[in-house]
């Protein structure tokens, strides 16, 4: 997955993904942290990456990002063990 970063301050980010699913997972675990007070995306066109803005407060923007990603992967390395249990 591709991440173009538009623009880049302490407490506010731009940046375009290739994946509405990821941009949509990311604003949803975004939301979830107390330090982030903006997770939105938007695209201009169905044809276009979407473009998501985090602004925060406390917590540098790059931190928060990074704190969501490592949160997904933990939820799914759970759920995966879990499906591995089933079997």
């Amino acid at each position: 997955m591709e991440i173009n970063v538009l623009r880049s301050e302490k407490d506010e980010i731009e940046f375009e993904l290739d994946s509405l699913t990821i941009a949509e997972l990311l604003r949803v675990y975004l939301n979830r942290d107390e330090a982030v007070s903006l997770a939105v995306w938007k695209r201009e066109h169905p044809t276009k990456n979407p473009i998501m803005l985090v602004k925060t407060k406390g917590k540098t923007a790059k931190k928060a990002v990074n704190d969501a990603i490592a949160h997904i992967n933990k939820d799914l390395d759970k759920t995966l063990d879990e499906f591995k249990k089933m079997k």
